[in-house]
This record gives C-alpha cells, sequence and structure tokens, in this order.
C-alpha cells in the first residue's frame, strides 16, 4: 500500500512562519510529510530591530538573515513568491510563481502599516513596517537636514513622529542617540532640532508601570523630544499633521513625518475568510481557523484570544509570542500526522523590555522592573535568542547583537 506525504504548507517567513519551519524540520521525518514555505522576499528581517534602521544605528543588511540558512533542503522546499489568493475550500494557494496544494495550511503572512483612515498619512507619511520603508525613513531625515544647510527652514530640522507606541518610542530613543551625529556631520546645532511625538492617547506605554513610563519620557525629554499625548492627529499633508487640542485645530509643521502608530494584518485575510478585523482573525485554542481543522492562522494574523467569554482580549502581537505560536502550531500539525488530538496554546510570557537607544531601556522580565543598563542588556539577549532559536548557532554569532 502507498502511503501519500502531507503536502505542509507555510505563507510568511517572519517569526511566527519561520519559528514553525524550524520546529517542524527537527519533528517531522522526511517520509511523513513535504513542506514548503512562500516568502515575498528571500531573507527574513528582524521586525523589533526595523526602529534602528529608520533612526540610522543600523544598516538594514545587518537586520535581516538568508531564508536557506533556515531551510533545510532535504525537508523543506522554499519558494520566493507573493501569495496573491488563498482558496480554502479548495485547499489550494495561489502565488506570483504558480499555484500549491496543501493537506495542512499555515498562514504567517505579517503586518502591514494601518493609518485608520487619516486624511494624508498613507501619502505624506513614511512608516517602519519594512527594511525598505525604514531606510526611507532614514533617508528622508538625512535628506531634509542636508537641504536645511541652503534653506534655513526650521522645516528641515523639524520630525513629527505619529504614536507613541512601543515602535515609536523605541525609534525616538534611536534619533536621540544618532542626530547629534548627524547633526555633527553637517555642522547643525543639534538644539536647532525639534522633534515632537503626537498620540492620541492620554498615557503612553500602557503594558509598563507609571514609574517605568515616566523613566522614558523623562529621557527623551531631557534629550529635546516634546510629547503630545492626548492629541488626536485628523490629518497629514505636505508641511506635517493637523491635530485636534481641546477641539481646536491647529497645525504642526515638519519636513520629516513618521507615522509608527498603527500596524494590521495582512489584507489577504479579509479576502480569504470571514470574520477578520484589521487582518487578524479570530483562532481556535489550537490555532486553527474555525471550520477548518487543517488550516492554522499565527503571528499578525491571528487574534489568540487571552481569556474566554465578555473578557476574552487578543494578546499583543509580538516576535515573543509569534515564535511560540510557530513552535506550537508545528507541535500539532505533528500530533494530527500521528492522529492525535491537538492541544490549546498557552502563552508564557517571559517578559517584555523597551530599549531607548543602545545603552538604555525601560523593561519587566520574570516579573521584575528593570531600568536603565540592565535593560539595555537584557533586550540585546532577547533580540540574539530571537536569531538563535529560529537560525541556529551560526546565524546567532552572525547576526545575534554581542559581537
Amino acid at each position: 500500500m502507498s502511503y501519500e506525504r502531507k503536502k505542509i504548507l507555510v505563507l510568511g517567513a517572519g517569526y511566527a512562519g519561520l519559528s514553525t519551519v524550524a520546529k517542524l524540520q527537527k519533528t517531522i521525518g522526511v517520509q511523513e510529510a513535504d513542506i514548503t514555505l512562500i516568502n515575498k522576499n528571500e531573507y527574513h528581517y528582524e521586525a523589533t530591530w526595523l526602529h534602528e534602521t529608520a533612526a540610522g544605528s543600523m544598516n538594514w543588511e545587518d537586520g535581516v538573515y538568508p531564508i536557506a540558512k533556515v531551510v533545510d533542503n532535504m525537508k523543506t522546499r522554499f519558494i520566493p513568491a507573493e501569495v496573491t489568493k488563498i482558496n480554502r475550500d479548495e485547499q489550494t494557494v495561489e502565488t506570483t510563481q504558480g499555484v500549491f496544494e496543501f493537506d495542512t495550511l499555515i498562514v504567517a503572512l505579517g503586518f502591514e502599516s494601518e493609518s485608520f483612515g487619516i486624511k494624508g498619512m498613507d501619502e505624506f507619511a513614511t512608516t517602519i513596517v519594512s527594511p525598505q520603508t525604514a531606510v526611507a525613513t532614514r533617508e528622508a531625515i538625512e535628506k531634509n537636514f542636508i537641504n536645511y544647510k541652503t534653506s534655513k527652514d526650521p522645516k528641515d530640522l523639524s520630525i513629527l513622529v505619529g504614536g507613541a507606541g512601543f515602535t515609536g518610542v523605541e525609534f525616538l530613543g534611536e534619533l536621540v542617540e544618532t542626530l547629534p551625529v548627524l547633526c555633527k556631520a553637517h555642522g547643525i546645532d543639534y538644539n536647532d532640532v525639534k522633534i515632537t511625538c503626537v498620540e492620541a492617547m492620554p498615557s503612553m506605554l500602557p503594558m509598563f508601570s507609571d514609574e517605568l513610563t515616566k523613566y522614558a519620557v523623562d529621557f527623551l525629554e531631557s534629550r529635546g523630544v516634546e510629547f503630545m499625548l492626548g492629541t488626536a492627529i485628523t490629518a497629514a499633508n505636505e508641511n506635517g499633521f493637523v491635530v485636534k487640542v481641546n477641539d481646536e485645530e491647529q497645525r504642526l509643521e515638519a519636513s520629516s513625518v513618521v507615522w509608527t502608530a498603527g500596524v494590521r494584518g495582512s489584507r489577504l485575510m479579509e479576502e480569504s475568510f470571514e470574520g477578520v478585523k484589521r487582518g487578524r482573525i479570530v483562532v481556535k485554542e489550537d490555532l486553527t481557523v474555525e471550520g477548518y481543522p487543517d488550516i492554522f492562522a499565527i503571528g499578525d494574523v491571528a487574534a489568540v484570544m487571552n481569556g474566554t467569554g465578555e473578557n476574552a482580549r487578543p494578546y499583543p502581537t509580538t516576535a515573543q509570542i509569534a515564535m511560540q505560536l510557530g513552535e506550537h502550531t508545528a507541535k500539532n500539525i505533528k500530533l494530527q500526522l500521528n492522529g492525535e488530538k491537538t492541544e490549546a496554546f498557552a502563552y508564557d510570557d517571559k517578559g517584555t523590555v523597551c530599549s531607548l537607544g543602545a545603552n538604555d531601556g525601560i523593561g519587566v522580565v520574570l516579573g521584575r522592573e528593570i531600568k536603565g543598563k540592565s535593560a539595555a542588556f537584557m533586550k540585546k539577549v532577547i533580540d540574539t535568542r530571537a536569531v538563535l532559536k529560529i537560525g541556529g548557532v551560526v546565524l546567532g554569532a552572525t547576526k545575534g547583537k554581542f559581537l
């Protein structure tokens, strides 16, 4: 009797997709399944490092590595292609490199920028959602600073950052380190630089205590960042932001405008499944899509619920949880291949660290609050661990942050 190997198809090589593949390769035999990984780029990028590229403290090449370094050619076929359509009932996926069939599908298509319908934001602001957009952000800032030498227009030394969330704060932390260097290179007085961060919520970084948040705010304000909290951005244009302060419209002018306040899951999700909100679908406890036990959704395209009933809230989409989702998905696929029951996902929250440049930060690790140099060190540990877990010792040594 002939035994046909199962076709396992993984869409996306971010933290979730690549973690799934790395774990599958270790647990599934060559005779059990054919694994195919599809990703539009031939490299994986460390999304949690993009703010460093955007601020100019890291070359984009240092934050990426070839997917081929993770793929075991004996077990996994890697196809560089863009996914254009998911046919869930026909069990096929259409791409720019042809149509692929699947018995088991893992959708890990990642995130993209979300401007929440703010007029002009997509057109006039740069974002930090890929190596390309991060480089564009940095190049725009440098171009405006160079332009200032002839224009003498204060707008060219003004930077507006929309959003004081995780990405926004980490970006600001890098900026206050790199901009003085940029100023020195071009004979500009750093005191003439104006950095303004606008946040619609009355407070920032809600995942941290008031004490840690105050530490981050004091750190950034002492280096020239001005925060406008509880201030809604109503539009963006060629001159900067239009904001609402006490029901009155106000214009903030800057040549460099950066939007960091919103991401959503891949837009392909709305086209492929019902009940999708902002590119995210609520998954079952075992991470499968309701009604489709052979389709898993993980990472930024999944809403993995914390709790049940009315009090249930989706976990935030972080690299930490994405990697755990990938590993758990691989475990459940192995169980399915063995004819066993899948298991519910349980998130193991090891903590969160927000960097403030290379040598400072705030965080909570294993229930303990940390700040300053110890937080910066822990951030490097977390970043290096992510590369190690997915790519192994060699990649950890070459791409980790302890060289």
